[in-house]
């Protein structure tokens, strides 16, 4: 079992930044790809942001390519989504998950474990 909580979630202006950690317990960490989902009122939960296990790739959703940035401290055992320029439409739950096979995986289906989610508003 992996433990995920995410903190860092909050109001901000449009253009403002945010930046979301999740911290895991449980398993070695190390061995997990991880990603940043989120979720808006009415729409399914999306991929944004996926990184390996050692930090040498990482994906984004075209959404949120060149102001997201995600990232991995794997001695802290945490993932971290760095978020720029945001925007009203960025507004959601964001949850970080862990892959156990995939090195990077963009569904949401193939994560065996989630977090609870912070919730991130943005305001125009």
């Amino acid at each position: 079992q992996v433990q995920l909580v995410e903190s860092g979630g909050g109001l901000v202006q449009a253009g403002g930044s945010l930046r979301l950690s999740c911290a895991a317990s449980g398993r070695t960490f190390s061995n997990y790809g991880m990603g940043w989902f989120r979720q808006a009122p009415g729409k399914e939960r999306e991929f944004v942001a996926g990184i390996n296990r050692s930090a040498s790739s990482t994906r984004y959703a075209d959404s949120v390519k060149g102001r997201f940035a995600i990232s991995r401290d794997n001695a802290k055992n945490t993932v971290y989504l760095q978020m720029n320029s945001l925007k009203p439409e960025d507004t959601a739950v964001y949850y970080c998950a862990a892959d156990r096979l995939m090195p990077i995986t963009t569904l949401t289906s193939a994560m065996d474990y989630w977090g609870t989610g912070t919730l991130v508003t943005v305001t125009s």
